[in-house]
């Protein structure tokens, strides 16, 4: 797997640099933003490791200049602001996954690892399966000519069921992808949401759609 680490802490850098190497990744690496942002767009990464605070040109700026390119790979980023303003904004920009400062490298390695397990194709803003539509951009979900009001949870939950159309997934890939590493595994917040969602998208003569897959998961098809 290939990684890009834009990062002006040299110590920081190094000692990500040469972890990950020691896990078997292809890392590299960039201390200036204008680099860091000419690496990502010449060559493919399966993911990019961006800090805020860079020379030249930001994070933030190079997360939204990667998704005005179309590239879609996974974008992380770092920073020493954990506010919900700040987060909220970097996602609306691009970013798939946001580490706050000082940080766990166990942690780090993990969420790495999670989003190099989604979905490679996730450009797709406009998600349908029959007469059900969800408009990804617009968070509007719609059966046929009903719009359904759904929870952000449930949103999200959806979308990821979508996006894996007629595959089976895990209860664990699921809380892994719609919440995050730090989910509790012991609770039935996937069965909660799922219950939920099948009330919701239900329609008088449609078909169910989210299907149980006995001792393995959830697919919808």
């Amino acid at each position: 797997m290939n990684i890009l680490i834009v990062e002006d802490d040299k110590e920081t850098l190094d000692f990500l640099r040469d972890s990950l190497k020691a896990e078997g990744f292809v890392v590299d690496v960039a201390e200036d933003g204008n680099d860091g942002l000419y690496k990502a767009r010449i060559n493919s990464y399966d993911i990019v490791v961006l800090d805020i605070g860079l020379p030249n040109k930001d994070g933030r700026q190079i997360a939204a200049e990667l998704r005005a390119d179309g590239k879609c790979m996974p974008v992380l980023i770092l920073s020493v602001k954990g506010e919900i303003s700040t987060k909220a904004e970097l996602f609306d920009i691009g970013a798939d996954d946001y580490v706050v400062k000082p940080f766990s490298y166990i942690e780090f390695v993990a969420r790495i690892r999670a989003l190099l397990r989604r979905p490679k194709k996730l450009e797709g803003k406009i998600l349908q399966i029959e007469d059900l539509v969800l408009d990804v951009r617009k968070h509007i979900v719609t059966r046929g000519k009903t719009q359904k009001y759904l929870a952000p949870k449930e949103f999200f939950l959806l979308e990821y069921l979508m996006r894996n159309e007629g595959k089976v997934l895990t209860r664990a890939e699921i809380l892994e992808h719609v919440w995050d590493i730090n989910a509790d595994l012991f609770t039935n917040t996937v069965e909660t949401h799922i219950v939920n969602l099948r009330k919701k998208l239900r329609q008088r003569n449609k078909r169910e759609l989210i299907h149980t897959v006995s001792g393995t998961g959830y697919k919808i098809c």
